[in-house]
């Protein structure tokens, strides 16, 4: 009897604890979906991006990607020593906000209904144009028509090449690769012939040293960068949205625009994006 007792106490322990973490992590603790309210924040950001989200020797991460994102955690009451930043590609960005691996992120996230379906996002905090790489001195692409029979960058886990292929039916060769700083390496070495994505991300490959690279500057696109938050997080959307507006506002966009781009050839926009509404 006695036993039966204590196995019955054990089997009543074990559910109170789920329910006490299901109600923590419903309330707002450092297990909650939502990110108001935090203490910390992990958040995740490019590893590979000059100017917009690199990892430096020392493991920190710099760029304007992070910037805003520390500014934006800075509005929400988390200080900079207590943000983590984590480095993903395109295509970890989703799971990691599902797993519950980053809080947030800021990853040059190009917001599409496809996206909608999995993430919730706040912003864009900045919209950039997709446009085109090539080497240096190559002539034979001007616009994204020219990329017909050219073989142009299909990074894993980004839109992009679909913009030329599928939305513009121009008919390129298609060369995989796992990131963009990959692209760029095989665009350099002459196993691509170009690298197509969105402006920002271009601009920071062609002004790193030694690049050989340079723009077109033939845009065709709308991209915009959304803060991507764990599905359904309204609340946290909303507060996001009242601080990047504050963040242009009050000239912070535009310093951090003007410290990351203004000594590259590449005009950045620095009005008030157009938010897309928190869905």
């Amino acid at each position: 009897m006695r036993a039966f007792r204590n196995a019955v106490i054990v089997i009543v322990a074990v559910l109170l604890v789920g329910v006490a973490l299901a109600v923590y992590r419903a309330g707002g603790g450092e297990g909650s979906a939502s990110i108001l309210g935090k203490k910390s924040l992990r958040i995740g950001v490019k590893s590979d991006q000059p100017r917009l989200g690199l990892r430096m020797w020392d493991g920190s991460f710099e760029g304007f990607d992070v910037d805003v994102a520390t500014y934006v955690a800075g509005r929400l009451g988390v200080a900079r020593g207590d943000l983590t930043f984590i480095g993903l590609t395109s295509n970890e960005r989703e799971q990691a906000l599902r797993d519950g691996t980053v809080d947030m992120v800021f990853a040059t996230y190009s917001i599409t209904p496809e996206r909608k379906e999995k993430v919730t996002f706040g912003g864009p905090y900045y919209v950039a144009h997709q446009d085109i790489l090539v080497r240096a001195g190559d002539r034979s692409i001007e616009n994204v028509s020219d990329l017909r029979g050219k073989r142009l960058c299909q990074a894993a886990g980004s839109n992009s090449w679909r913009r030329v292929t599928e939305e513009r039916k121009v008919a390129a060769e298609l060369v995989r690769a796992s990131n963009y700083s990959e692209c760029v390496t095989a665009l350099k070495e002459d196993r691509m012939d170009a690298v197509s994505t969105d402006d920002l991300i271009l601009a920071g490959f062609a002004a790193s040293n030694g690049s050989g690279t340079t723009m077109v500057k033939a845009p065709f696109t709308n991209e915009k960068y959304g803060v991507g938050l764990r599905k359904g997080d309204m609340a946290g959307c909303q507060a996001v949205n009242r601080y990047l507006t504050e963040m242009y506002q009050n000239g912070t966009a535009k310093t951090l625009l003007t410290e990351w781009f203004g000594s590259v050839d590449f005009a950045v926009g620095t009005s008030v994006p157009e938010f897309e509404g928190c869905t």
